[in-house]
């Protein structure tokens, strides 16, 4: 399969002056595959409705059939074909937090999606993307779009054009370049299935944000059970890059060991550049241990370049201290280094 390329990035305020969208509908419309940009990372689109155009989402990314995905629209009125009892509470934080990086797992109302979209579950998880690009196309389009994180299953999430192209051309129809996503991390996923809701996936939008508008909205201490997963990211191995990685907590001084570091990459804030290791690669995270936002948007390109710097045996990566604000960053490495944490005084 020839993968074609749309370059959007000087048409997002007009997509309709764009000689190719009409190409991107019909693509879609007909059950085929088109990477598109959001403020997340990009993902991986096909009609909600087809049973083939999710079937090739699945098979492109290698994705394992009881993984749920989520389903983008561009405004309210497309949940009443596919949702049941949307409750005030839950109207409230859509209107507070749509368009953005949240989506909520409504009640299914079933025969209007595939059955496969849900990963066989009675809910489903619905979100509205801010980016400017992904958000002209959903509305040109007008049909909900499935889209998971379009790249191969288990590798970093893809943030840039670059990333999707490297791990899906030949495998989907079409790319659309939208530049680097601003977030960097998937969304938030909070399940709305229940009351106290429950967050299924940790993103940009926290606890303490949700409950600033519903106070004392969010259960604590929830076990999920992920035998049968709600949520992308919650069962599969997710966000790993080929090279070994390990979380580096309590990071606060040179190691004082004189094994050989060349082939050793640390990523770890630039407040940190002094205490790496002199022969060491230095990869920036961020600004300093605050700079978490940073973090976030930085995070899946650094681990798509790991692979690509062939010199890099191994890696460590700044473990930051787990709050409301790193809970989200930290579950994404945690995944990406399958759980392995070192002191940075055992270095």
């Amino acid at each position: 399969m020839k993968t074609r390329i749309w370059d959007l990035r000087q048409y997002e305020y007009n997509l309709t002056a764009y000689d190719g969208i009409e190409d991107i509908k019909s693509i879609l419309e007909k059950g085929g595959l088109i990477a598109i940009p959001t403020e997340t990372v990009y993902g991986l689109g096909g009609d909600a409705r087809n049973n083939q155009a999710i079937e090739k989402i699945y098979k492109a990314k290698g994705r394992p059939s009881d993984n749920p995905l989520i389903v983008h629209i561009h405004e309210l009125n497309q949940l009443k074909s596919f949702t049941a009892d949307l409750t005030p509470e839950v109207e409230g934080l859509m209107n507070a937090f749509w368009p953005g990086p949240i989506s909520f797992i409504l009640p299914l109302r079933k025969g209007y999606l595939c059955n496969r979209v849900s990963g066989g579950l009675n809910s489903i998880a619905v979100r509205m993307p801010s980016h400017p690009i992904g958000r002209a196309l959903l509305q040109f389009i007008d049909i909900p779009i499935a889209a998971p994180s379009a790249n191969l299953s288990g590798r970093p999430s893809p943030t840039t054009f670059d990333h999707v192209y490297h791990d899906l051309d030949g495998r989907i129809d079409g790319i659309v370049n939208g530049d680097q996503s601003e977030e960097g991390l998937e969304s938030t996923v909070l399940d709305c299935t229940q009351y106290p809701f429950r967050i299924a996936r940790p993103g940009s939008i926290t606890k303490s944000m949700i409950e600033k508008v519903l106070p004392n909205s969010i259960a604590t201490d929830v076990s999920l059970n992920t035998d049968k997963p709600i949520a992308p990211g919650m069962k599969y191995k997710h966000y790993s890059p080929d090279t070994p990685i390990k979380i580096l907590e309590n990071f606060h001084k040179k190691p004082s060991s004189a094994k050989n570091w060349s082939k050793v990459a640390f990523i770890v804030p630039q407040s940190h550049r002094e205490i790496v290791p002199n022969q060491a690669k230095f990869i920036p995270l961020c600004k300093d241990g605050n700079d978490i936002k940073g973090a976030n948007h930085n995070l899946y390109h650094i681990l798509h370049r790991l692979d690509q710097e062939c010199e890099i045996e191994h890696a460590y990566i700044f473990g930051f201290p787990l709050n409301d604000d790193t809970t989200a960053i930290m579950n994404r490495m945690m995944k990406a280094a399958n759980q392995t944490v070192i002191k940075g005084d055992e270095l």
